[in-house]
């Protein structure tokens, strides 16, 4: 991932000590949009923090706008009632930051303002209604948060607008928005899909910036486009179900919108992963993303669970925060959190160095954050060790990597449990990684197996070893003093790794 912040070339000028969470207090974001009203509680402001708490209630305050001018009443008494509620769990959490912000319905409606006042007396606490721009830059600062190295189109496509802005190179540009989303589309249109997608083009026409994202990656954010993409995980039997970083393809995004834009809703009933409260909205949303693709020739549509929220708090954090690899982060604090000695992992990680001189950036941090994982299975059942810990890896909520990264470190630490053994068949993602990727993460894990025998995770002792790789071995040095640890196992686990990178195993005593 290009535009990460990488490890420094010298693995012992760059390996720190792993980090505890920084607990300063939780968060808690209150995002009043056209359709939801949510509420998340973070852990703490920090680069990488946890969801204690997550809940939405579909309140749709935006309906009807178009023909009305004014807020769904029905929709602001249970928007009204969701607050109030979330002002409690707030209260009962022990929230110390609170945020709260109102979008498209709430800026546009005549009645926004009474509401938004009536929403800051049920929720306690101000409420900031975002202007679309800056909806947009929100939005897009949260896909940041968990890819750095965005290149592309953000697109939040919620209830009551399309907010966009553009991204390289960890910054925002030219956010902009338009009166697009499903809700306000189907009065737009007057339910007619073939009227909006003329509607669409007529404002997407005006924006010049589209013309030069042509084999880009579009960032989809938004409730509606996550369901669109657990349509196309069914079509496609997709293993790993997960949404964020879920990559579509340019030819078949367009297959797959054109084929939803003409659901009745009969037919979206019978599709089990759409949610009823989205059915409706479900056609609007391909429309839109249809005529973006069209428009802009993007290369993928990528799907973000991150977007406004997150990005609300991207945008508190200092610039040293920030700067964070958000994966790095998030398995140093987890390295803390359940391994048996933190500093293990680093030890681990210069030991293997030397076996590794051919790794290029992206390996090289996908490696040590294998190693900071390395030790997450340590209380489980022997037996589980390895499948428990492949799937937990797999599924953590980290930012910086993508669906085939997931699998090289879930893979890595696999490894590192079961030694030479293949992945089982129920756990493997197929297709996701290639043999170079699989031949390096068995690598990987033989390499970091081999350490955890050596120390038996005791912190520093894997300083007193060396490993060295000559064109026909892979050399292990032990000092005179330790030469009872070059045991038969040890002499196993050498071989094992050896033979992985096609060399003779060698221990040397001395």
């Amino acid at each position: 991932m290009n535009g990460l912040p990488l490890l420094p070339a010298e693995p012992d000028a760059e390996i720190q000590p792993g980090r505890a969470r920084d607990m300063k207090g939780r968060v808690a974001v209150v995002d009043i949009g056209s359709n939801s009203v949510r509420l998340v509680v973070y852990e703490s402001l920090s680069r990488t923090t946890s969801t204690v708490h997550n809940e939405k209630t579909i309140c749709s305050i935006g309906r009807d706008i178009v023909n009305t001018g004014l807020l769904n009443k029905e929709g602001c008494e249970l928007a009204l009632e969701s607050l109030r509620r979330f002002r409690v769990l707030a209260d009962k959490l022990d929230v110390t930051i609170r945020e709260a912000v109102a979008t498209a319905a709430a800026r546009d409606a005549a009645n926004g303002k009474e509401f938004v006042h009536r929403a800051e007396a049920a929720w306690g606490s101000p409420v900031r209604v975002l202007a679309g721009e800056e909806e947009a830059r929100l939005a897009a600062a949260g896909v940041l948060a968990a890819v750095p190295d965005a290149d592309g189109l953000v697109a939040d496509l919620g209830g009551g607008s399309l907010d966009m802005a553009l991204v390289k190179g960890d910054r925002v540009s030219e956010p902009c928005t338009l009166p697009f989303g499903p809700l306000r589309l189907i009065d737009l249109a007057k339910g007619d899909t073939d009227k909006a997608r003329t509607l669409i083009d007529s404002e997407l026409a005006k924006l010049p910036q589209l013309n030069a994202l042509g084999n880009r990656t579009l960032y989809a954010v938004g409730g509606i486009w996550r369901s669109l993409a657990r349509v196309d995980m069914m079509r496609e039997s997709y293993p790993l179900h997960m949404l964020q970083y879920y990559t579509i393809p340019f030819g078949r995004a367009l297959d797959l919108c054109n084929v939803l834009a003409k659901q009745s809703r009969k037919s979206l009933e019978l599709m089990s992963v759409v949610s009823k409260r989205r059915m409706e909205l479900l056609p609007y949303g391909a429309v839109v993303l249809h005529r973006l693709l069209m428009n802009a020739k993007f290369k993928e549509v990528v799907i973000s669970a991150n977007g406004l929220r997150e990005g609300l708090l991207y945008d508190k954090l200092s610039d040293e925060e920030r700067a964070k690899d958000p994966l790095i982060d998030f398995a140093s604090i987890e390295n803390v959190r359940l391994s048996r000695a933190p500093s293990h992992a680093h030890e681990m990680f210069r030991l293997s160095s030397p076996l590794f001189g051919d790794e290029n950036a992206e390996h090289r941090r996908l490696r040590y954050a294998a190693c900071l994982l390395s030790d997450i299975g340590w209380r489980r059942h022997p037996d589980y060790r390895a499948r428990g810990s492949y799937e937990e890896v797999l599924y953590m909520p980290f930012g910086g990597a993508d669906h085939r990264a997931r699998e090289f470190i879930a893979t890595s630490v696999y490894h590192r449990y079961s030694g030479d053994a293949d992945v089982s068949d129920h756990l493997d993602i197929p297709g996701l990684l290639n043999k170079q990727d699989s031949e390096r993460a068995r690598r990987v894990g033989l390499a970091a197996r081999l350490a955890f025998d050596l120390s038996a995770s005791a912190p520093g002792e894997l300083q007193n070893y060396r490993l060295r790789l000559t064109p026909s071995k892979v050399i292990l040095e032990v000092p005179k003093r330790r030469s009872v640890i070059a045991d038969e196992t040890v002499s196993k686990r050498l071989a094992t790794l050896a033979f992985a990178i096609d060399r003779r195993a060698e221990i040397l005593v001395g």
